[in-house]
């Protein structure tokens, strides 16, 4: 997220409402969702955190499993960032891995720390 990104605006209360109000993922174990300011100076900048996590673009939908990104269900691409079905499937995906991780998240965790 950024705040001068209007797709981020657009796309960040659908995930709230599917995920908050809606329980979107509570059956398959619960997700939490939080934004994160892309070019916060607190995190590295511009350079910083997007580098860290592979985010060439913004929005971008990253999942952690066991405190590791799960790089490979990393999703940028903004049309399947609006849409409500897409979103659901995706919630649905990484919740049910209740800690198990499996898209790519202990290779880049040996890397990443």
């Amino acid at each position: 997220m950024a705040n001068w990104c209007s797709s981020c605006k657009a796309v960040s209360p659908l995930l709230t409402e599917l995920i908050e109000t809606e329980g979107i993922g509570e059956q398959q174990g619960g997700v939490t969702f939080a934004e994160v300011e892309m070019d916060s100076p607190d995190l590295g900048g511009v350079g910083g955190i997007g580098m860290r996590y592979m985010i060439n673009s913004i929005p971008t939908l990253l999942a952690f499993d066991r405190q590791e990104p799960q790089i490979e269900t990393k999703v940028s691409k903004l049309g399947d960032l609006k849409s409500r079905e897409f979103l659901v499937r995706w919630i649905e995906t990484e919740a049910a891995r209740q800690g198990q991780g499996g898209a790519g998240g202990s290779l880049w965790g040996l890397f990443g720390r």
